[in-house]
């Protein structure tokens, strides 16, 4: 056996990512931790893939044996070469297939005949250049069918466990090991995040370039990270969201726990046309998404800037704002200006100040500061008087959280103000934010504050960005303790019964949108109120429901395929007589023509 493997527990690896893989996570430990690695592909050629891809492997240990495989070649930088996976001399756990998308069906099969446990295929050319490489994503959809081997792309840059030294990737650099799992639809993003966390000095438990998502997905891998002891915090970057409930269970479960940041590409219908044409996925309805994403915990940025910024504060900051009151001390009042706007236009609160801190402020500042928040304690504030400041704002039940902008002026201590904001940090039940405004003046004092857990940012309106995100996502988390009480189950055509039969045959015929009525029916069901509505098959039959209903009412065209009923003569409102329901009826089916479908009638 090997040593993860030894009877009694000896020999067992202390890696932490080995260790919740084998914990019920078996069918992806091979992407994670292989034991051996095949690259299919590999070349000698300076500059490709494939010489990447094995450079990448060899070069960082991570305590596995690396083949490369290419029937043309005896060996690649220096390694002994096999001409297929087959006489690789162990058992592969993982294979890097690298070769044109032509051929990767082939390759794989030969992977699945070999008894690999898991692919990463990082070539282009599947669903995102159309037809034909959609027809080649069906075949690798059915060699996986049975085979047990889990994939990981196509069309993706790898990934990278760091904390092992897995570099299974084409990118330049590996990530350093941390603490936030990092998953990205865009492999450019990878690398640019990648680039970007060497100059910040973020570290990353896990990063993964999703790629097309044939197989493995945005669920699979939020569950992983979950059980991850070694991850912190999860921030992905997505373009589409595959398999949604697999999705929005596992981050669901997941956010209870750790937190989840999101970006979402792809929201304009620009946006959305041009991922299409890199990752062949279409972009949902934003605002159902936007929806889901609350109700299952996960908090959304929308700019790149914000991404990890949030995920630091995240798991950092131990404490989580009851609410979106805001109160900022600052020693100049153009920062907690520009502070009050970002926050107030993110829909958080200027927090109040109660009479008993006014009259405690009024004793400890000088006469001339502004009485009101933000707190504007002057510029010649020094470490003392901020002290004094914060702990009286920290005191006031009136706010949530509490936001310390510093600029470097000539009375100013950076450093030493950061000292004493760290010793009020660690009594403070609230969570506190602090922006030391500046580069090498307050650099000394802004490493105090990162050592010691408490987020910065050099502008004061991005910290009050970061401070709507957090409340948000205190919000969220609550959202998740609500269990919506289940409705009974009703007889006939009402309860959720009825709707989810609704549902039902909508899928069935390959439809992704209600109708009009067939909406109101899921919603009635869940005892939503509903305007009424009746389906109307003739004019008579329509004048029928509508002097039913009573006047006046609303005929629209009822339809699986048109959307826009507007466009096609298919409205018409404030009918509000019989004659009128009848002559509009008569008018949009004879404007539709023959092949409409049947309009309905609604007050």
């Amino acid at each position: 056996m090997t040593d993860d493997g030894a009877p009694g527990g000896q020999g067992r690896s202390t890696d932490p990512t080995h260790d919740i893989l084998r914990s019920g996570r078996e069918p992806l430990r091979a992407l994670f931790r292989p034991g051996c690695v095949a690259v299919i592909g590999a070349s000698e050629r300076p500059g490709s893939v494939g010489r990447t891809l094995l450079w990448n492997l060899i070069r960082s240990p991570f305590g596995g044996t690396v083949y490369p495989v290419n029937p043309r070649r005896h060996s690649v930088l220096g390694v002994r070469c096999c001409a297929t996976v087959a006489e690789v001399p162990e058992p592969v756990d993982l294979a890097v297939v690298a070769t044109p998308a032509a051929t990767v069906p082939r390759r794989l099969a030969e992977c699945a005949a070999a008894g690999v446990k898991a692919a990463i295929v990082v070539s282009a050319g599947f669903r995102e250049v159309g037809p034909e490489g959609l027809a080649l994503e069906n075949q690798l959809r059915e060699i996986l069918r049975g085979s047990g081997m889990r994939l990981l792309g196509p069309n993706c840059l790898g990934l990278m466990n760091p904390r092992l030294g897995l570099n299974a990737t084409f990118a330049s650099g590996m990530a350093a090991p941390g603490h936030v799992g990092f998953l990205s639809q865009s492999g450019a993003v990878c690398t640019a995040v990648l680039d970007w966390s060497h100059q910040q000095g973020v570290g990353f438990s896990a990063f993964v370039s999703i790629g097309s998502m044939l197989d493995v997905g945005w669920g699979d891998l939020i569950t992983v990270l979950g059980d991850d002891p070694a991850t912190r915090s999860i921030v992905i970057y997505m373009e589409a969201i595959g398999d949604a409930r697999a999705f929005l269970s596992a981050a669901r479960e997941v956010a209870f726990t750790k937190p989840i940041v999101l970006i979402k590409g792809g929201r304009s219908t620009e946006a959305a046309r041009a991922a299409a044409s890199h990752t062949g996925a279409l972009a949902g309805s934003d605002a159902v998404l936007e929806a889901a994403l609350r109700r299952c915990g996960v908090l959304r940025v929308d700019r790149l800037s914000d991404l990890f910024h949030l995920a630091d504060v995240l798991a950092k900051q131990p404490h989580r704002p009851a609410g979106p009151r805001l109160a900022i001390v600052t020693n100049a009042g153009g920062p907690g200006v520009l502070a009050t706007d970002a926050l107030v236009l993110g829909g958080g609160q200027l927090a109040g100040l109660s009479p008993g801190s006014l009259a405690a402020l009024d004793a400890v500042l000088p006469a001339h500061w502004s009485r009101a928040n933000p707190i504007d304690i002057l510029g010649d504030a020094d470490p003392q008087r901020y002290v004094n400041a914060i702990e009286i704002v920290l005191a006031d039940p009136g706010n949530d959280g509490l936001l310390v902008i510093l600029t470097p002026q000539a009375m100013t201590d950076p450093t030493t103000t950061a000292q004493r904001l760290r010793e009020l940090a660690g009594r403070s039940r609230k969570p506190l934010l602090a922006s030391w405004m500046g580069g090498d003046e307050v650099a000394e004092g802004v490493a105090v504050l990162n050592a010691a857990g408490i987020a910065t940012n050099p502008y004061p309106d991005a910290a009050a960005r970061l401070f709507n995100a957090l409340w948000r996502f205190s919000d969220n988390l609550r959202g998740l303790y609500e269990t919506p009480a289940l409705l009974p189950e009703a007889d006939g055509d009402g309860g959720p019964g009825a709707g989810a039969r609704v549902l039902e045959q909508a899928l069935a015929e390959g439809r992704d949108l209600l109708t009009e009525l067939e909406a109101k029916q899921v919603l009635a069901g869940y005892g939503i109120p509903v305007v009424e509505t009746r389906l109307a098959r003739s004019a008579a039959a329509a004048r029928e429901a509508a002097t039913a209903i009573g006047y006046p009412v609303a005929l629209k065209l009822h339809s699986p395929t048109i959307t826009h009923k507007s466009d096609v003569g298919g409205v018409w409102l404030d009918l509000a007589s019989a004659e009128a329901v009848e002559r509009a009826f008569t008018t949009m089916a004879a404007g539709i023509g023959a092949a409409a479908s049947i309009p309905s009638s609604g007050r």
